[in-house]
């Protein structure tokens, strides 16, 4: 079997299930490859000891060879806040009020992403197999072929793709797509991403259709397909047999005996709907006078990149929309809102979200969100809560069992919330076990086993020899 060499902009390591979802999901096959993961450290150096950039970092994780190097504060600042979250995080959501285009970041993102050519292509095996994962490291697979790269080469998108007329947008969006075409097969989360890829090199690069996904294009062929990511449904459902998920799960349900829970779990971002999602219990309140007193929602938004003002912005609205509704709703006994702005660790969430009777996962634009597929995960069969999921995350494409709203319709979210409220434990128990079986079905192992056999099939399209047997 050929070496997997995992890249992306921070290395975790796959021993450690709470490094995250990605760490999950590339753990069986890293080991089973003995493969590599390259990427950032995560620490910021004020200056490179030498001419050559930053020294790289080497480790094991088991059978698993950990690379690092670490970033300088002037490539942090162009590479990673510059342009990575000040301009591709905001477009690729639809946010281009957002964006700021400077072509200094431009700059130090292909900086940084010549650097990790350099620095990987020396630990590269003749028939190593590389999976560059997310918008960090879009040109990575053009600036490895400069070096004379002939590796198989697969990407990855974990945000959606925007349609062509916001990508046409960004300053250079050409190079970013003919930086895309470098790969052999391009993966995203939802169909909807995928579409809006095919109409983009067709209308920037005239790209030809050869069916099945694939064009050619720019001299070479280019595959592309959606694998929408899942979770380690095992794993999550062992979590919540632990003992800090009972804890919790017994805790709020004798705090909440009386009442319904409503519970939100977010990164605070600007993608995330928030604000919208507040306004919308607000007039379930004043719509529903009945829910007065019998719902509480819960609403965890974990700190995120709070130095930069979009951020501070959207915190201060929240904690203004939170601080309103408990005024004007609130008694002595009962606050319609607990806001809590830290992170709650992993082990307690299953516990909260068993516990509670609705998830609100309303983001305005989303690449997956796997709260949603979480909570799915984390109920009881016999009498589950119900999902409110926002159309626009990619999540929708899959999870039609959910309510699915328009976050920005306040009025039509108010009444989907009332609708999961008083929902019949029939309707509940089929909506979930349809929702769990898709989320089963299309599991994080699922998604990484798709897209490695994909790209097996794209290497068959040039040589007709398959490297990849899963």
């Amino acid at each position: 079997m050929p070496r997997l060499v995992c890249i992306s902009n921070r290395v975790a390591d796959p021993r450690k299930t709470a490094a995250g979802g990605l760490a999950v999901a590339m753990a069986e096959v890293l080991n089973d490859s003995g493969g590599l993961w390259f990427g950032w450290s995560g620490k910021l150096v004020d200056a490179y000891p030498g001419a050559d950039g930053p020294a790289l970092h080497l480790h094991r994780a088991g059978p698993v060879q950990l690379a690092t190097v670490d970033l300088d504060q002037a490539d942090y600042a162009s590479y990673y806040v510059g342009y990575s979250n000040g301009v591709l995080w905001p477009v690729f959501h639809d946010r281009l009020d957002l964006a700021h285009f400077d072509a200094r970041a431009v700059e130090g993102y292909r900086r940084v992403n010549q650097l990790f050519a350099r620095k990987l292509l020396p630990l590269l095996h003749p028939d190593d197999v590389l999976w560059v994962q997310d918008y960090h490291l879009i040109p990575l697979a053009a600036e490895l072929r400069a070096l004379g790269c002939t590796q198989r080469i697969g990407f990855f998108l974990h945000i959606p793709l925007p349609p062509p007329s916001i990508l046409a947008a960004i300053p250079g969006h050409d190079w970013l797509l003919k930086c895309l075409c470098q790969y052999d097969l391009v993966g995203f989360q939802a169909e909807a991403d995928l579409d809006h890829f095919g109409r983009s090199i067709a209308v920037e690069a005239r790209a030809q259709p050869l069916g099945e996904d694939r064009w050619r294009v720019f001299n070479r062929t280019v595959a592309a397909g959606a694998f929408p990511i899942g979770i380690d449904v095992g794993e999550f459902r062992a979590l919540a047999e632990g003992p800090e998920a009972r804890e919790m799960h017994e805790r709020m349900a004798s705090e909440y005996s009386r009442r319904k829970l409503l519970v939100g779990v977010d990164r605070l971002d600007y993608s995330k709907g928030l604000p919208q999602r507040m306004r919308a219990f607000r007039a379930l309140l004043e719509r529903y006078p009945e829910t007065r007193h019998s719902a509480t929602l819960v609403q965890i938004a974990s700190p995120s990149r709070e130095d930069v003002r979009a951020y501070t912005d959207i915190l201060h609205e929240l904690e203004s929309l939170c601080g309103s509704i408990n005024g004007n709703f609130g008694d002595l006994d009962w606050m319609p809102v607990r806001y809590i702005h830290r992170t709650v660790a992993r082990a307690r969430l299953p516990g909260l979200y068993r516990a509670s009777r609705v998830a609100l996962v309303t983001p305005l634009r989303d690449g997956m969100n796997l709260v949603a597929k979480e909570f799915v995960a984390a109920q009881d069969p016999q009498d589950p809560g119900v999902l409110v999921l926002s159309r626009f995350a990619g999540a929708a494409e899959q999870l039609r069992e959910a309510l699915l709203v328009n976050p920005h319709d306040v009025e039509g979210t108010a009444s989907a919330i009332h609708v999961a409220l008083t929902m019949p434990l029939e309707e509940r128990v089929q909506r979930h076990a349809a929702l769990l079986a898709t989320v089963r079905a299309t599991d994080v192992h699922w998604w990484c086993e798709s897209f490695l056999r994909r790209l097996g099939e794209a290497e068959s399209h040039e040589s007709g020899t398959p490297w990849l047997r899963l």
